[in-house]
């Protein structure tokens, strides 16, 4: 058997070309997506068909719920726990290989590109609280950072990788033009940096017992408003907006008007709420009556 890698993938340009990159060397590439309320496998699975490559999803909501609480490394600009989310992310790629047989993992971070989690100090501690740092490539970084042990071992020529730093993308652009590959402009992707959203996610936070998953995904879509210490509610906005609602209230109360065209209203928290939830849906609706 050849030499097997798996790498952690969003479906971006970097993940793309590390990826391709690594194939040229005849490594055999598994790539892996980590799906969450805030970042979806979607991309991931779309691009690494594109290219040809196997894929698989990894669930990792409770994870970042976790982190989220209180995460080692504090967060970023926002309510991103971007070090210890990657460390954690690397740590499951790094049980996945040992149980599954791949030789390395690698992720197509490159060095200074974010100012927090990917400087060279960022890498190394996400390579630490990982346990897998010396099976940890970034192969368009390579040359700039400390030899891990597939490049020791010759399972990997380090003179073929590359020595990428920065926020310029222009060699990322070259080599995607020579590798005829379509891509996406960079984007940020995670909802932890997106300062609205964060905005209602700390106010979910504050109410105990009420970071959930479904919670996470439900804060998306629609008007919010705290109802109470215990409660909020979503209005939406939109016919997609309602949809998505009704698609993922589940267990939480959800209430819309009897034969009048108007919002879905989502109450989370104390059931007592729901008379304030009905008076914002009629509101949003011209005043009419419903159910």
């Amino acid at each position: 058997m050849g030499v097997r890698a798996i790498g952690a993938f969003s479906g971006g340009l970097d993940g793309m070309l590390a990826a391709l990159l690594l194939k040229s060397q005849g490594i055999e590439i598994v790539l892996a997506t980590f799906s969450s309320p805030f970042f979806e496998s979607k991309p991931g699975h779309d691009r690494a068909a594109e290219l040809g490559f196997s894929w698989k999803e990894i669930p990792f909501t409770d994870e970042i719920l976790t982190l989220l609480k209180n995460p080692r490394s504090g967060f970023g600009k926002n309510l991103n726990p971007c070090i210890d989310c990657h460390a954690n992310m690397f740590r499951i790629l790094g049980e996945i290989a040992g149980t599954e047989g791949f030789d390395f993992i690698f992720t197509g971070e490159v060095a200074g590109q974010r100012p927090m989690s990917q400087n060279k100090n960022s890498l190394n501690r996400v390579a630490r609280l990982s346990g897998y740092g010396d099976i940890l490539l970034r192969p368009l970084s390579a040359r700039l950072l400390k030899a891990t042990a597939p490049e020791r071992e010759g399972l990997i020529d380090r003179e073929k990788l590359l020595g990428l730093s920065g926020r310029g993308r222009k060699p990322q652009m070259k080599l995607a033009r020579e590798y005829d590959i379509r891509y996406s402009n960079p984007g940020g992707g995670c909802l932890l940096t997106d300062p609205n959203y964060c905005g209602r996610l700390k106010t979910v936070m504050e109410i105990p017992g009420m970071l959930t998953g479904r919670n996470a995904s439900l804060i998306r879509y629609g008007r919010m408003f705290r109802l109470s210490e215990n409660a909020v509610g979503l209005v939406g906005r939109s016919e997609k907006d309602n949809a998505s609602l009704e698609g993922l209230a589940g267990d939480e109360i959800c209430f819309k008007l009897d034969n009048i065209p108007g919002p879905t209203g989502v109450l989370i928290g104390d059931p007592e709420m729901l008379p304030e939830l009905i008076a914002l849906v009629k509101r949003y609706a011209g005043g009419s009556s419903g159910k």
